[in-house]
């Protein structure tokens, strides 16, 4: 089977909940200024100018190195990073289409809640996680990183036999981009762990490029925000 030529990982761009969240766990508050649905946050301002920002680098590439397919998580902050970098760039682009594999991580009862929340109405969690360790934690209802693995497995192998010879480019969530390096690349949890520490947390509209080499993908560039403007 023949493999995509090139796959580029983009983080959406930053949305409430990445604003919210820290905010709140940083005072111990029991809620966050963000409600709804984890599917339904929406991009803020800077995640705009951010979305539109990796259009122009999109744009500003030659055609023959433009991507040939998009596809995108359901989830609105990454469909909206799309439509607003295809907006920006200028450029006619290929209609995206979503995969329910690349959702972010599915935290099940825990979804939308600070850790204030989380440590007041699920108090064994902390010794659950602890004892599964990171890798193998399920939240209750939710999926654990093996399990993000599995399903990105399964989305690669179809986008290999899919899309072949194809530039591709991803637009997701941070433990996406993280997962399909371990799948990509076949590292285990402690590599994982290594990576990021290296590279940092996954930057919102980072890019994460793999080209295709001898019939496999090599990574060429991980959470690069070269093209972002300054903060």
């Amino acid at each position: 089977m023949g493999v995509v030529a090139e796959l580029v990982l983009v983080r959406h761009g930053q949305s409430l909940a990445n604003v919210a969240f820290p905010a709140a766990d940083a005072r111990g508050l029991l809620e966050a200024e963000v409600s709804g649905r984890d599917a339904e946050v929406p991009l803020t301002e800077r995640g705009e100018k951010q979305a539109a920002a990796l259009g122009e680098w999109i744009g500003a590439r030659p055609e023959n190195e433009r991507p040939q397919v998009v596809i995108t998580s359901p989830y609105r902050r990454a469909r909206e990073t799309w439509r607003l970098a295809a907006e920006a760039s200028g450029v006619e682009l290929p209609t995206p289409s979503t995969d329910d594999r690349l959702v972010d991580r599915l935290l099940g009862d825990l979804e939308m809640m600070t850790r204030a929340a989380v440590a007041q109405r699920f108090p064994d969690e902390a010794q659950r996680r602890a004892d599964a360790g990171e890798h193998h934690y399920t939240p209750p209802g939710g999926e654990s990183f093996a399990d993000i693995e599995v399903r990105l497995g399964s989305f690669l192998g179809d986008l290999h036999r899919d899309h072949a010879g194809r530039r591709v480019i991803v637009v997701a969530h941070d433990a996406v981009v993280l997962m399909m390096r371990a799948v990509i690349e076949e590292l285990d949890w402690d590599q994982v762990l290594a990576a990021e520490r290296e590279a940092g947390n996954v930057r919102n509209a980072s890019l994460t490029r793999f080209v295709a080499v001898d019939g496999r993908l090599e990574l060429a560039y991980y959470n690069s925000v070269d093209h972002l403007p300054p903060n």
